[in-house]
């Protein structure tokens, strides 16, 4: 799986520092800076500038400029066929930009060759195919492509490496396919299969990743644990991370910076409790909702209104068994209460 460029340039989104690991529900920390007496590792810029894309003769995104904030997890939300995926297609070179470029550290897409890019950016499409017949382990071990040896040779000798093993095995394990190894694919739901194919995503081992709606045929409580896991990948090797999100909720407590499209362009972006308003609801979604703090993290909550619920200046007054919000100030994933 390879990679992409596109985007606008926001101010990068300083990693929050912390040693405590992360509560189940709760996102995990970014990274932390390594060591004085260790090298410190600069994280990849995947940049977009002035970027176009189209399909045929309709121009979906325009003119779009958008810089991933380095070592850090940006959720990109917006409306249904907003253009949250084709710009995700763009930034992996799954789509050729109309006009504009796409980056990585300073080097456009194009420039780089496929397998040196598939080493450094990996993506998640929204509806991966797998071949027929192909097991769990071997699904999972096709992320490694990009690590076997180039040529003749690797192509017909290159079996798996040790180190091919040993990171099969810790995506198998992080992603809790383990015990799904041996089956094949068509044999799983589509819950497992999304959680597999996130298994070979990260066992190829990028710099960056991109995941385009990670979280499908999920149920709940897999989906908080995928989130979980990209928190946790971004933590310990500073991955830099971008996933489309449906569930605003669920994108304010697990990001560090949010993109809100509408119609192809960036309407706002920045730290979720600054994105997540009211206005910004009404404006990209056209749903009136009231934004209120997580009791959980602290983060914003997104609740809908709806035609049948009470609204402020609908002529309904608090009563007796009404929920009654405290207003405790906002906060962003990874800040400490």
């Amino acid at each position: 799986m390879a990679g992409s460029p596109n985007g606008p340039a926001p101010a990068p989104v300083p990693a929050a520092q912390s040693g405590q690991p992360a509560q189940a529900g709760q996102p995990a920390q970014t990274a932390q800076r390594a060591p004085a007496d260790q090298p410190a590792q600069t994280a990849p810029v995947l940049r977009a500038s002035g970027l176009s894309l189209r399909y045929d003769s309709r121009l979906v995104v325009e003119g779009l400029d958008l810089e991933l904030p380095p070592g850090a997890v940006t959720a990109v939300v917006g409306a249904n066929a907003c253009g949250k995926s084709t710009l995700l297609r763009g930034l992996a070179r799954l789509l050729g930009p109309a006009a504009g470029t796409v980056t990585l550290d300073g080097d456009p897409l194009a420039s780089i060759g496929d397998r040196a890019l598939a080493r450094r950016l990996g993506v998640l499409p929204q509806q991966p195919t797998a071949p027929d017949g192909i097991s769990v382990r071997e699904l999972v071990m096709r992320g490694r492509y990009p690590h076997r040896p180039e040529g003749i040779v690797g192509r017909w000798f290159g079996g798996s490496s040790a180190a091919d093993e040993t990171a099969v095995d810790a995506a198998l394990a992080a992603t809790g396919t383990a015990d799904l190894a041996g089956r094949g694919i068509e044999e799983l739901s589509g819950g497992q299969r999304q959680r597999v194919w996130i298994a070979m995503a990260l066992a190829q081992e990028t710099e960056v990743l991109l995941l385009d709606e990670p979280t499908t045929f999920l149920d709940l409580a897999h989906q908080v644990e995928v989130l979980d896991l990209i928190r946790e990948l971004n933590a310990a090797r500073g991955v830099t991370v971008a996933a489309v999100l449906h569930d605003l909720n669920l994108a304010a407590r697990y990001a560090d910076h949010v993109v809100a499209m509408k119609a192809g362009a960036i309407v706002a972006q920045g730290r979720p409790a600054d994105v997540f308003t009211e206005g910004l609801v009404a404006e990209v979604f056209g749903l009136e909702a009231r934004v209120v703090p997580d009791p959980v993290a602290g983060t914003p909550l997104i609740v809908p209104l709806g035609r049948h619920m009470p609204q402020a200046g609908s002529g309904h007054s608090a009563g007796e068994g009404d929920v009654k919000y405290e207003t405790t100030p906002l906060r962003n994933a990874g800040t400490p209460a």
